[in-house]
């Protein structure tokens, strides 16, 4: 179980000359820093025009699985502010303050304070050089201000004018996806069925032995679909054509990835986007992602429009809260999860 040592390990060993064990990654994980890396050039969709948008959303979700978008109505005075909060929660709170927040380790995506992403994670599981403050936003049933800190004084209202604007934004979204698929545009948001939206900030400090540390171990993310934004720091990278590409932050543009259930319900024409986050010695790093994901209850399947168009159906059906089980008690080893689908 973790404890409130485990929980605040990061942010106290601040000036540690090297990393302790159980963030060393094997050998085989370890990223290629010495090599500056490829740079993702991940498509940038522009939403002013939804024609436009639709044939370069398309291509973006068959080709990588991932793209900016542009235009997309979020005020970047909310991105600038939730950026902002993070931070100030992260390097100006003191750790008393934090742990009033602390998540409940035993419950997957507990609301919350914590480090440890996986449940049950055994001493020999290599743990992620990472921070994070998972915010439930969605439905309205979930949203509870009080679990949220009380300081900047207006960080409850920020997180709740963001959500709003993220789920308007991942509506329109999936919508989109579908229609780029000559399905209608409420195919994907149907099959998911109500939203459950859960924001997370995730915040690395300067590693001493980047070399040998992951900020993020390597997945795609498990419900239907993602929102990233970055600072100007850096860190996030895409696996694409068996590489591992940098992602360079774009200013006030918005990252979406597909995620896992959207590649079921597309029947694997659309692939969600393998990712990871790399440290660095020097500067920390934010980033704040928001996850829409189906219910616990909700079957995915494909679409019956693809399995006809593609003669049968590549993945099996699976009830998304046995899925989200299954990957946080195993851990996501990259695709593996999904992998495990196909029929």
């Amino acid at each position: 179980m973790e404890t409130a040592s485990s929980r605040v390990e990061i942010v106290s060993k601040g000036g540690l000359p090297e990393v302790p064990s159980q963030y060393i990654q094997p050998p085989d994980a370890r990223p290629n820093l010495h090599h500056g890396g490829d740079v993702a050039l991940i498509p940038t969709v522009d939403l002013s025009s939804s024609n436009s948008a639709r044939e370069a959303i398309g291509d973006a979700c068959r080709n990588w699985g991932a793209f900016h978008v542009v235009n997309h109505g979020v005020p970047t005075q909310l991105l600038d502010r939730m950026r902002a909060l993070g931070l100030s929660f992260f390097q100006d709170c003191p750790i008393e303050e934090k742990l009033r927040y602390a998540c409940d380790s035993t419950s997957a995506a507990s609301e919350g304070y914590g480090s440890r992403m996986l449940l049950g994670a055994e001493d020999d599981v290599v743990l992620d050089w990472r921070d994070y403050f998972d915010h439930h936003t969605f439905p309205l049933s979930r949203r509870n201000t009080s679990r949220w800190p009380l300081h900047p004084p207006d960080y409850r209202q920020v997180v709740e004018e963001y959500g709003d604007a993220m789920k308007k934004l991942a509506q329109k979204l999936l919508g989109l996806i579908s229609e780029s698929l000559s399905l209608p545009c409420s195919t994907i948001e149907e099959s998911v069925g109500e939203i459950y939206q859960n924001i997370t900030m995730s915040y690395y400090p300067p590693c001493p032995q980047p070399e040998l540390t992951l900020g993020l171990q390597s997945h795609s993310d498990m419900g239907a679909i993602t929102l990233l934004i970055q600072d100007d720091v850096g860190g996030l990278q895409l696996y694409k054509d068996s590489q591992w590409l940098t992602v360079p932050p774009v200013s006030h543009a918005i990252l979406v990835l597909i995620a896992d259930q959207t590649e079921i319900i597309t029947n694997g024409v659309y692939k969600s986007a393998q990712h990871r986050a790399v440290t660095n010695a020097n500067r920390a790093r934010l980033s704040v992602a928001t996850f829409h994901d189906p219910s616990k209850t909700a079957r995915i399947a494909p679409a019956s429009e693809l399995v006809n168009q593609l003669s049968k159906p590549y993945y099996k059906e699976v009830v998304y809260g046995q899925y989200v089980s299954s990957w946080y008690s195993k851990g996501p080893d990259g695709k593996r999860n999904l992998d495990a689908l196909l029929c």
